[in-house]
């Protein structure tokens, strides 16, 4: 009985040593990519006299640009390549009608370029928008989602 029990101890030990050897990768297969720069939010406005946008200049990367109508009509926003660098094609997102007093965002991920940010019926013309090199990855930031 006593022979069982060290037996028994022996093929528990082999078999907890697979297990731990199982337990893992080769460090050499984990590519470990970078993150993408964190989003940033843009601010837009859209009023009587025109389209206005703070900051005007940033890094390329993500963007969430929020855009609020401060007008008495109903206007949709039209954000656009307006001269962009490179072989790939330009971008141009419209919003729905945002409603007096009301707001909307788009999701952008932006390219080092200049974009324009009109209104549809705005009395001046848009807001002129320039993005930089890219702003550096959110790889060691904490708490990001």
């Amino acid at each position: 009985m006593r022979e069982l029990g060290r037996h028994a101890r022996r093929v528990c030990a082999l078999g907890l040593v697979a297990l731990v050897a199982g337990c893992g990768a080769d460090a050499g297969e984990y590519a470990n990519e970078s993150r993408a720069p964190a989003a940033i939010v843009v601010s837009a406005a859209i009023t009587e006299d025109g389209v206005l946008v703070s900051p005007r200049r940033f890094g390329a990367g993500p963007v969430t640009l929020v855009v609020s109508n401060q007008t008495a009509r109903a206007r949709s926003v039209t954000f656009e390549t307006d001269e962009i660098g490179g072989d790939a094609p330009g971008v141009r997102q419209t919003t729905s009608p945002i409603n007096p007093d009301g707001a909307a965002s788009l999701e952008l991920d932006l390219r080092p370029g200049t974009y324009r940010l009109t209104a549809g019926g705005a009395a001046a013309d848009g807001a002129t928008i320039r993005v930089g090199a890219p702003r550096r990855t959110a790889q060691g930031e904490l708490l990001l989602p």
